[in-house]
């Protein structure tokens, strides 16, 4: 039985991989946990107070400049995320919830700012974070505003089915309420992120390879190819960034009304 070896030249293209995702510390031989994903999330927190300090330290009858968009920001926030679930509510949860939305919008859109082009939720623990401490609310909300008994027997509101029924459907629903409802939350976000980030690397890496590094008549056309798709890419990966967001902060608010107001 014949095996072949296929040895790659230094200077063959080879396609970006998990490499995009690791991060040695920024201080070399500090703590091995400060590396610049951490320093991305420290930074984007400095933002988003500076941003909120800035349309709400004084605000004005007559909003203008950042008055203007951090008031948009609140509005979109409070219609479309929290009174669909949370109703007379709303205004009690929106500091939470326009914080989980400037802070997610503000990691994605770190994947797109030069010298930075890192989407934080692209990491799963930044991402799982998030969601657990939305969990973990949930759950507490629930207990204490029901009861352990009654907050469960709430979540399996199966009235009307037969006993035999009931044994297969409980389960089932106490699995997703306090299961995948968990992991469905940040992995959706983190898969997202995850993928748009490879694709923009893998085609910006091919049009700079092709165009500045093996500049050949046949390849321009693939650098050329790729250069586009990188633009096409990013502002597709725009849109998807600011819907994420929107989606993640929008189940924070459904998981918040589901431990206030029971789930069914």
């Amino acid at each position: 039985m014949r095996t072949t070896i296929l040895i790659t030249s230094p200077e063959e293209w080879t396609a970006p991989g998990s490499e995009l995702f690791q991060f040695p510390p920024i201080i070399p031989g500090g703590p091995e946990w400060f590396t610049k994903p951490i320093l991305i999330v420290l930074f984007s927190a400095v933002l988003a107070i500076a941003l909120c300090w800035a349309a709400f330290a004084k605000p004005k009858i007559v909003p203008r400049g950042w008055q203007s968009i951090g008031e948009y920001a609140y509005s979109f926030v409070r219609e479309q995320i929290a009174r669909p679930s949370l109703g007379k509510d709303s205004d009690r949860w929106m500091g939470l919830l326009l914080t989980i939305f400037l802070t997610v919008l503000i990691w994605n859109l770190m994947g797109v700012v030069p010298f930075i082009q890192f989407p934080v939720a692209a990491h799963v623990n930044f991402a799982a974070v998030l969601a657990i401490s939305v969990y973990v609310l949930k759950v507490y909300l629930g207990v204490r505003h029901h009861g352990v008994r009654g907050y469960l027997r709430d979540v399996v509101y199966l009235e009307g089915l037969p006993g035999w029924a009931y044994a297969i459907y409980a389960p089932l629903i106490l699995a997703e309420v306090f299961l995948t409802s968990l992991f469905t939350h940040f992995i959706r976000l983190f898969a997202n992120m995850f993928a748009g980030h490879l694709l923009v690397a893998f085609f910006s890496s091919v049009g700079f390879y092709f165009l500045f590094e093996q500049l050949t008549p046949l390849g321009a056309g693939l650098g050329l190819l790729g250069v586009a798709m990188t633009i096409v890419i990013t502002a597709f990966e725009m849109f998807i960034m600011f819907l994420q967001a929107f989606l993640f902060a929008m189940l924070a608010a459904m998981y918040i009304a589901s431990g206030l107001h029971g789930s069914h």
